[in-house]
């Protein structure tokens, strides 16, 4: 596998060379275009960053970040707890660290005649990702609150997102259920949002902002590197809230959103900030745990493996 690597200096220098090679390398492994990489092109100027330094490896997708991690290419990567707490059900030792709450949006056209859920009958849907995706679970199980039998009653069409992108955009199916940012994209070129990830957690009784995403990492390397990976953290949230106050700062990553018009660049932020993490502690924790069972059960175990529970450790907190 190969990596376009390049070194991003996030320090104050002190004392020359000698100073440089003391500090923490922090090896990261992102998507080249995805939002982790805006997040770590703002934190550039931050001098928070003093003692540790990043080297940003760029992957081609998600699941070559797995790979990459389980293999000490990188030291981590953005990625899901559900994954994290299979894999330590196994004997693995990644721990998550908050990111991002933004997930997907389920989005039809401006002038559809779906307005809910249950419109949706006898409609194509388009839902990006496969069968266990967390989003299409947990929307069915909305529905089945509402005695609406989703699965039986949509033409389901799967794909990747651009792909599910293109569907909707020739008319090949009525609604989306996409990620997030092709979902902004969409909304921007005058697509309503139904629902977003959020809605139909909250629609489960499910209040907390629940992290969709996270930083995964071993918990033995950052129990070896506690200060300079807590300092990230702090360096990366703080970077988050330059780019969605700071035009200076937006400004700066607009060419890694690859959308060209104004109407695009906005909805990406909008939605970007909106996933910003507030709060993260033992309410949203035993959240996560209720999200858990309810994926265990929606996917037969598929999806996060034969453990009742998320396993203990899933979750890092800065100390």
């Amino acid at each position: 596998m190969k990596f376009n690597v390049f070194f991003i200096g996030l320090c104050l220098l002190a004392s020359g060379n000698s100073y440089a090679a003391e500090k923490t390398v922090i090896r990261i492994g992102v998507q080249a275009f995805g939002t982790a990489a805006w997040e770590l092109a703002a934190l550039q100027d931050n001098p928070q960053a003093a003692d540790f330094q990043l080297e940003i490896q760029h992957l081609a997708n998600a699941e070559a970040g797995k790979i990459a991690l389980q293999s000490g290419a990188v030291d981590m990567i953005v990625s899901d707890w559900i994954w994290v707490s299979r894999l330590r059900a196994t004997g693995s030792d990644f721990t998550f660290y908050p990111y991002s709450n933004t997930s997907g949006a389920l989005v039809v056209p401006e002038n559809s005649p779906i307005h809910s859920i249950k419109d949706l009958h006898d409609k194509r849907l388009g839902i990006a990702g496969g069968e266990l995706d967390k989003n299409w679970l947990l929307l069915q199980a909305l529905a089945q609150q509402e005695q609406f039998d989703l699965n039986a009653s949509v033409e389901k069409v799967f794909g990747a997102p651009p792909l599910i992108t293109e569907q909707i955009k020739h008319n090949r199916v009525d609604a989306v259920l996409t990620y997030w940012h092709f979902a902004a994209r969409l909304e921007a070129q005058q697509y309503r949002q139904l629902i977003d990830g959020k809605g139909i957690l909250e629609g489960l009784g499910i209040m907390e902002d629940v992290p969709s995403l996270g930083y995964v990492f071993k918990r033995s390397w950052a129990n070896e590197h506690k200060q300079a990976v807590n300092h990230f953290f702090n360096a990366s949230k703080q970077a988050k809230n330059q780019l969605c106050t700071a035009d200076a700062v937006w400004k700066k990553v607009i060419p890694l959103t690859q959308a060209d018009d104004l109407p695009t660049q906005t909805k990406l932020r909008q939605r970007y900030c909106e996933g910003s993490i507030e709060h993260w502690g033992k309410p949203e924790q035993l959240a996560a745990e209720r999200i858990y069972t309810m994926l265990r059960q929606l996917s037969n175990n598929q999806l996060t493996g034969k453990s009742e529970h998320l396993q203990p450790g899933t979750f890092w907190s800065i100390e």
